[in-house]
């Protein structure tokens, strides 16, 4: 199951919807073409954190952890500040939130503003999800989670597991025939597959693939 079946189902979208005032079907589509961003955003996060997963479990209980997702689905209103924190983490400057918004717009036809309020609510919602997995103890924590897609390794965990969450989104943000990172190429083949304008900078090529995946 994908990231925006299980915030649906959680009631998470329907959130997001009431406190931006809009309907759920264009809360559902904004979702869609933010997503991609934010979780490649994560992985080019946990490639640059000290220890790779074990630094990125270590940055989200720092960020906030699995209430993150608790502030956003509670009927108090959603300290959008900390969803800024997170932003700040896996983007790294304004202009990419500016820039992640603008291409969603471009794809959806809701308001750049609009998805520009969505992006720190879905960020919390994503960061505290991964926190709230990596606590459970399936797969071995955040590295049995995370490990199958982002080292290469082993298997990503079935159903609602992040692991298998984060390979759909990335099938479907890639697709089109493009290949998939091959078995023990770790963090560095996943990054240098994800950099396809040779600028060093996969995120950039993250943000466009989030078009294809809403189309």
């Amino acid at each position: 199951m994908d990231i925006a079946s299980i915030l649906k189902q959680t009631g998470a979208i329907g959130q997001v919807a009431q406190q931006l005032g809009v309907n759920e079907s264009d809360a559902e589509a904004g979702a869609a073409a933010l997503l991609p961003a934010i979780l490649g955003g994560f992985k080019k996060t946990t490639q640059a954190q000290p220890g790779g997963l074990e630094g990125l479990g270590g940055l989200l209980g720092q960020l906030g952890g699995g209430g993150l997702f608790d502030s956003v689905v509670s009927p108090e209103p959603t300290p959008v500040e900390k969803g800024n924190d997170v932003l700040g983490q896996i983007f790294g400057s304004k202009d990419v939130s500016r820039q992640v918004a603008g291409n969603a717009s471009a794809q959806t036809g809701i308001d750049p503003s609009l998805l520009k309020k969505m992006l720190p609510i879905l960020a919390m919602l994503v960061a505290g999800y991964m926190a709230k997995q990596s606590g459970s103890g399936e797969g071995g924590g955040l590295g049995g989670l995370l490990g199958g897609m982002l080292g290469g390794g082993g298997q990503a965990s079935d159903g609602g597991g992040l692991g298998g969450m984060l390979g759909n989104v990335l099938d479907g943000a890639i697709g089109g025939g493009q290949q998939s990172a091959p078995a023990g190429a770790g963090l560095g083949g996943l990054a240098s597959m994800l950099d396809m304008d040779g600028n060093g900078n996969p995120l950039d090529d993250i943000i466009g693939m989030a078009g294809k995946f809403a189309r």
